[in-house]
């Protein structure tokens, strides 16, 4: 069995070396982030932004997903999330209908709409 990914540089370089899900690495990270919290985050993934599909949407969801994590769990902020590249030009959500739409925009916690990313509250929760 291939161990968990340990940090978003090792979610980035996994997703472009075996073309594995992104949300399913990103998940099986979530899984173990709790065992050393401030270098699962400290260090910038590669972009995957020109290299897969929905790369410019994975390097934001990486960053979105770096800063939320940071302070849910008071650490310092990740520079390299900070990035403005790192954001989308036109919004992405995780839901079609008008209905549902409308509640990310209310739900979407702030690390993801700064990048213009609409999810629910609870995208990074693990049980």
């Amino acid at each position: 069995m291939t161990p968990r990914p340990k940090s978003l540089v090792k979610v980035a370089e996994r997703v472009l070396s075996a073309g594995g899900g992104f949300l399913a690495e990103l998940a099986d990270f979530l899984d173990d982030f709790r065992i050393a919290p401030a270098a699962a985050l400290r260090d910038e993934p590669p972009r995957l932004a020109g290299k897969l599909e929905r790369g410019a949407w994975m390097d934001a969801y990486l960053a979105a997903s770096g800063e939320f994590l940071a302070a849910k769990h008071g650490l310092a902020n990740p520079a390299w999330a900070l990035d403005p590249s790192r954001s989308l030009d036109e919004p992405v959500f995780a839901c079609r209908s008008k209905e549902g739409r409308v509640f990310l925009l209310k739900d979407a916690p702030a690390a993801f709409k700064s990048r213009n990313l609409f999810v629910s509250a609870n995208a990074l929760d693990r049980v």
